[in-house]
């Protein structure tokens, strides 16, 4: 079976500085990839590369078939969260949601709202986001992520500004996730997240990658 996401000979490098030494990893549809390692170990560039926000120096990348930045500028179906999600704080999140669906016009307000519900939050509540704690935006962008259904997922740090009971919440939706057949991968330095959600762990040091 052809691999769903697969990496040959990828490195990256910023001026003189190389941050990814020659990457080479297959992955399967449908499976949670771990990503650990510490904060300057490549984890967020290699995210980066693979949903094609950083073109690769060297190497090559394959989402579903296609390669990366040769065929198609961006995986087709993808969600994405890394760094801390930008939102217009004078706004409420829903309406924030419905102005990044507006982009691709593909989603109804009703799947936002349920999105925004399946990520814990209240899809009526008027609150603008300049409001909202630090676990609420993650929840929120955690929402933007999942809201257009894709069939990938990428991952940075996704319980960042959470309490116990919304870590919970999540690893619970991640795993509802994975039953429907999504593809994630997951970045976190917490090794519970790890254990608990991924079929594969992967860990990057120095820019080099090597399978737990």
């Amino acid at each position: 079976m052809e691999p769903y996401i697969e990496l040959q000979h990828v490195s990256k490098k910023f001026g003189e500085d190389t941050v990814l030494y020659d990457i080479n990893v297959s992955m399967e549809r449908g499976k949670v990839y771990g990503f650990s390692g510490n904060n300057g170990s490549g984890k967020t560039v290699l995210m980066k590369c693979i949903c094609g926000f950083l073109p690769v120096t060297e190497g090559s990348i394959r989402v579903a078939g296609k390669w990366i930045g040769k065929e198609i500028d961006f995986p087709e179906s993808i969600g994405v969260i890394i760094e801390t999600p930008g939102f217009l704080t004078n706004l409420t999140g829903m309406r924030n949601l419905e102005i990044l669906a507006g982009l691709r016009n593909c989603i109804t307000k009703e799947q936002i709202r349920i999105a925004i519900g399946k990520a814990g939050l209240d899809p009526y509540l008027k609150k603008s986001v300049s409001k909202y704690s630090l676990g609420m935006r993650q929840r929120l962008g955690i929402a933007q992520a999942i809201m257009e259904d894709p069939e990938f997922l990428i991952l940075d740090e996704p319980f960042n500004g959470l309490d116990k009971h919304g870590v919970n919440d999540i690893r619970a939706l991640l795993l509802d996730l994975k039953k429907q057949g999504k593809t994630i991968i997951l970045a976190s330095h917490n090794s519970e997240d790890i254990r608990i959600l991924c079929d594969r762990v992967y860990e990057m040091d120095g820019g080099r990658m090597r399978m737990l």
